[in-house]
């Protein structure tokens, strides 16, 4: 049985779909009872992962765990072996942790500390494992939508800076792989997308989906970090836009591990765009 925390959100929807298709016994983990259904025989469990003791019930009978850290485990709290130690008690033999390219680019980011404690933490738990280095989301253009809908116009920052975004449904499918398949164990995967886009080539994208021209409006630094500090933590605003705003090299690089492990190219933003076009319409 594989249990899925995170199974609400971009990556663990679909990877709960994908174990299900393929015959595989499923517990979703998440926060709350989700407002649409999975599929057929994925049993849902409630648990708050910021309390590591609610995802004991879920782990019995598990073999496999997905772990993605959602914003409770971002900051500050309990030490990250603990729930590794959990897991490994109840018998869980192989953990797949969705961690972030900048935990492996940027070691001294305090943005990232938690991730890179957790990515310590699988290491040493004597666990097989596999760690998923995501790079920036194609689905963060959702923060977009509202103002596509009502004045088909973005505001975003560092227009022509290009990263190669990835697809959540790919991060799901590598996910699906490493948790079912054999020759995954002690690797470290790096995901993105298949080429970098700049957020005006994003917008576009965008407007070509919907047959209609999107406006973008760029942002300064300062203004990017006034909206973003309306939600984040400081020092997560700050990272956020050195990433943003500053790519290192090794951040603007496309990864090949994508293919390699499905056998076929990243999914495109654009591609990406299409299938996400209901929420920009």
């Amino acid at each position: 049985m594989i249990v899925v925390t995170g199974a609400t959100g971009n990556v663990g929807r679909p990877l709960v779909g994908l174990l299900a298709a393929a015959g595989e016994r499923v517990t979703a983990v998440s926060r709350r009872v989700p407002d649409s259904g999975f599929p057929a025989g994925v049993v849902h469990r409630a648990a708050d992962l910021a309390d590591f003791g609610s995802l004991a019930p879920a782990l019995e009978g598990a073999d496999a765990l997905f772990l993605l850290l959602a914003g409770e485990l971002n900051g500050p709290g309990a030490p990250a072996a603990e729930l590794l130690g959990l897991v490994r008690a109840a018998g869980v033999r192989r953990v797949v942790l969705l961690s972030s390219q900048v935990a492996g680019t940027r070691p001294a980011a305090l943005s990232h500390a938690r991730l890179r404690e957790f990515e310590r933490a699988v290491r040493e738990s004597g666990l097989a494992y596999t760690i998923l280095r995501a790079g920036g989301f194609a689905s963060n253009a959702y923060a977009w939508a509202e103002g596509v809908r009502a004045r088909r116009t973005v505001h975003a920052p560092f227009g022509d800076v290009a990263l190669p975004v990835v697809d959540p449904a790919d991060l799901a499918a590598v996910a699906a792989a490493a948790l079912r398949e054999d020759g995954h164990q002690g690797r470290v995967y790096v995901l993105t997308g298949p080429e970098a886009v700049t957020p005006r080539q994003q917008v576009a994208a965008l407007g070509e989906v919907l047959g209609e021209e999107v406006a973008f409006v760029e942002l300064t630094r300062q203004q990017a970090r006034a909206q973003l500090a309306r939600f984040m933590p400081e020092e997560v605003v700050d990272g956020t836009l050195d990433v943003l705003g500053s790519p290192l090299a090794e951040e603007r690089r496309v990864s090949p591990d994508v293919e390699r492990v499905l056998g076929r190219p990243a999914r495109s933003f654009a591609a990406w765009a299409a299938d996400a076009r209901p929420a920009f319409r």
